[in-house]
């Protein structure tokens, strides 16, 4: 047993030996990981504690839970739970099946440089800063100068909307800035996954006589099946998260909408910069963790009894 034991550690050291540039090259990667995800965990004790800065964190007073009641005593735990859940699981819904259809008809473009150009196109919003998302929203709902009141709405004999009062319409209108932001981004993955499909299964299927749309959801779908799996799980696991600049710059911080526009995040943040209580900011952030956590496990595991093989861990 143990000559065993030396003999897999000698296989080993050899392929360590051999690869020994590949590992040094991960170690900025590991070091990066480090210091910035694994050290600010120790922070989490903050959580439970009532910080006094004179004190010192490990020094300040251990109050349990308290720094979580104000998430669920507040009267507007409701909204900001439901606003959160329900964004997001449309966000997921939505942007998925506009990314997939996306990247389907990109993989029609047999031209590299008219597909090149509307890859660019569409991952071009995602890297905007949100701070000039609110801004283009607003050139487009600007009461009195908007191109909706001024232009658009002139056209169809529509009276100007006070878009910035009225909360009915920014559902909608968050959604679809949050598609447009986001949903290059995820085709580009999507379409990565398509082009690596071997043509060999496509140039059977038109042998056996499928068209183009029966290719596309016997063949395209279920071959890239595990990334989509993958991706919604990812996003499972932040839908207790929300997009900060999509709910606090593109309503510019209205307090007209709040009710539908006030999330998880929004919240702690207000709660901060009125209270500057860095506990019930640590405890809101834990809390969205842990749910994440606790969903991507439950996630995985519904997936992992229908296929394993889609699964991510």
């Amino acid at each position: 047993m143990l000559e065993r034991k030396m003999s897999v550690w000698r296989i080993e050291t050899r392929k360590a030996k051999k690869y020994w540039i590949l590992v040094l090259m991960t170690l900025p990667g590991l070091l990066y990981f480090l210091i910035n995800n694994y050290l600010p965990m120790f922070g989490i004790v903050i959580a439970f504690k009532n910080v006094n800065f004179a004190k010192g964190i490990w020094g300040s007073e251990w109050i349990g839970f308290k720094n979580f009641e104000y998430l669920f005593k507040t009267k507007d735990a409701y909204i900001i739970t439901r606003n959160t859940l329900l964004y997001n699981l449309a966000f997921i819904i939505l942007n998925t099946a506009i990314a997939i259809a996306l990247a389907i008809l990109l993989n029609e473009i047999r031209k590299r440089v008219l597909s090149r150009a509307y890859q660019t196109i569409l991952l071009l919003p995602h890297l905007i800063s949100m701070v000039i998302v609110g801004y283009l929203a607003l050139a487009f709902l600007d009461v009195e100068k908007g191109f909706m009141n001024k232009t658009l709405l002139p056209l169809f004999g529509l009276e100007p909307v006070s878009w910035y009062s009225e909360t009915k319409y920014w559902p909608w209108i968050l959604t679809i800035v949050h598609a447009w932001k986001g949903v290059g981004h995820l085709c580009v993955i999507y379409l990565a996954a398509i082009i690596g499909i071997d043509q060999e299964y496509y140039e059977a299927a038109k042998i056996d006589g499928a068209n183009r749309l029966q290719q596309i959801r016997m063949i395209t779908i279920p071959l890239i099946a595990p990334v989509i799996t993958i991706l919604t799980l990812l996003a499972i696991g932040r839908i207790f998260y929300s997009d900060f600049g999509l709910f606090f710059q593109v309503p510019l911080n209205t307090g007209a909408l709040m009710p539908v526009t006030n999330t998880i995040d929004t919240y702690v943040y207000r709660a901060l910069i009125n209270m500057g209580d860095i506990g019930m900011s640590s405890a809101a952030g834990l809390y969205q963790a842990l749910v994440g956590f606790v969903l991507v496990l439950a996630s995985n595991a519904v997936v992992r009894t229908f296929n394993k093989d889609h699964a991510l861990f």
